[in-house]
């Protein structure tokens, strides 16, 4: 019995057979397309219900329409999922681009304090990224309950501290509210520079109490490494490239958010290197080992989409893009429930492979080059997980006579 196909009716009718040819261009299955020209179909039927013609479509009458077509489902579609079909009907040019809304007082201000850290403090992208998020929900916070229109207006360390402590009521974790600490006094110093605060809030943040390299970093040994790794299934596109990932984490020691920023043209294969952009702007050349090399290449030639992203790991499912940046630990959680294990995030494979080098007789300075650590007490840290060395470090108790 062939697929059911969705009839489209109303003034989006006569560009159905359009879409499904574009989706499948862009790599859609046949259930996906036809899941997705239903969707077209009941905004085409909202449209004619309210006499509005194809031309009229916009993103904030998609949106207008999700808000009605959402309240009758347990997960409605979201503007995100209807893109493709936005898109190409600008592209077919049935539509024009949406109107172009004058950044607020608060877009301009993050707008200003982004080029700040990008281009005074050369900070990292994941870091701006992570700064300006944090600044923007304190301030637009701050905007909504005063009515002023950037936040700034009136702000005092009272306001940050309050800040804190809602943070800190939502169940945030000490590491967590510690870098919100370092986001707000970056926020703060930035407004200070730029003449938007009198006086320097920065130093009014409370420090959070926490003590450094205070915690043993649990155990993960060799062989759950390699039952996490035997885990995924080489035989389809999804096992490929989470075996490639895997083994960049556990193998190398990358961090999540470099796997998810590897681009093909980090990938030296004459010189068998992987260039990695680090910390800082930093870009380390590692050894690429011929296990990794050869997960790389299966998932490169067998199962990676032909996009034209330079991204090395994009997704496996219409439309294809480059992974989102918790996509990876939610790999390695999924993977550690298959191969039976207690189920850890990416990073513990960082720190499982700074245990093994351990085990094996490696020096501190050694995991530190592996790990691109750049100071050695960042390292230090996994002496404390070889407890047998430290056995023998230890002074017998005095005894009494």
């Amino acid at each position: 019995m062939g697929m059911h196909r969705a009839r489209v009716l109303g003034p989006l009718a006569a560009f159905a057979d359009g879409f499904r040819a574009e989706l499948e261009r862009r790599g859609y299955t046949t259930a996906s397309r036809e899941y997705k020209v239903n969707e077209m179909s009941r905004l085409s039927r909202w449209l004619e219900a309210g006499g509005l013609g194809a031309a009229d479509v916009t993103s904030e009458r998609v949106s207008a329409f999700l808000k009605v077509f959402g309240a009758t489902r347990m997960q409605p579609p979201t503007l995100w999922a209807m893109r493709p079909l936005l898109e190409w009907l600008r592209a077919e040019g049935v539509i024009g681009d949406d109107p172009v809304v004058a950044p607020g007082p608060l877009d301009a201000l993050i707008g200003d304090y982004r080029r700040w850290m990008v281009e005074d403090r050369a900070l990292a992208e994941r870091t701006v990224g992570r700064y300006e998020q944090t600044a923007r929900r304190f301030l637009a916070g701050r905007a909504h309950t005063d009515g002023a229109g950037a936040g700034v207006e009136g702000l005092t360390g009272e306001a940050v501290t309050a800040f804190l402590l809602a943070e800190v009521a939502r169940g945030l974790r000490l590491g967590s509210l510690q870098g919100r600490v370092a986001e707000l006094r970056s926020l703060l110093r930035f407004l200070y520079v730029a003449g938007l605060t009198h006086t320097g809030l920065a130093e009014s943040v409370p420090p959070v109490p926490g003590w450094k390299q205070t915690r043993v970093p649990p155990r993960m040994s060799a062989a759950d490494v390699d039952a996490l790794v035997a885990s995924c299934d080489p035989s389809t596109g999804v096992g490929r490239r989470d075996m490639a990932m895997l083994l960049l984490l556990a193998r190398l020691g990358l961090r999540a958010a470099e796997v998810i920023g590897l681009e093909l043209d980090d990938l030296d294969w004459r010189a068998g290197e992987l260039v990695v952009p680090g910390k800082g702007r930093r870009l380390e050349r590692m050894p690429l080992s011929a296990e990794v090399g050869e997960a790389l290449t299966a998932y490169l030639i067998g199962a990676r989409p032909r996009v034209k992203t330079r991204t090395v790991f994009v997704t496996v499912v219409a439309p294809h893009r480059p992974l989102a940046k918790n996509t990876v630990s939610q790999m390695v959680w999924r993977q550690c429930a298959r191969a039976g294990l207690d189920r850890v995030r990416a990073h513990r494979l960082r720190h499982a492979l700074a245990s093994d080098l351990l085990d094996r007789g490696a020096t501190l300075p050694e995991i530190g080059q592996v790990l691109r650590h750049r100071d050695l007490a960042t390292t230090a840290v996994y002496a404390k997980v070889d407890h047998a060395k430290l056995r023998e470090l230890a002074r017998p108790w005095p005894v009494s006579r």
